[in-house]
């Protein structure tokens, strides 16, 4: 199984929503999620 790598950075709002965001529609399609901020 491959595994995946998502970095969310730069200045402004968004960030934290959209990494929760597809944290929660990954572990609902059964993948491993982990989340560190």
């Amino acid at each position: 199984m491959k595994g995946l790598i998502q970095v969310y950075t730069g200045d402004g709002k968004g960030k934290t929503t959209a990494s929760i965001g597809q944290a929660i529609r990954s572990a609902g399609a059964g993948f491993n999620v982990c989340f560190i901020q």
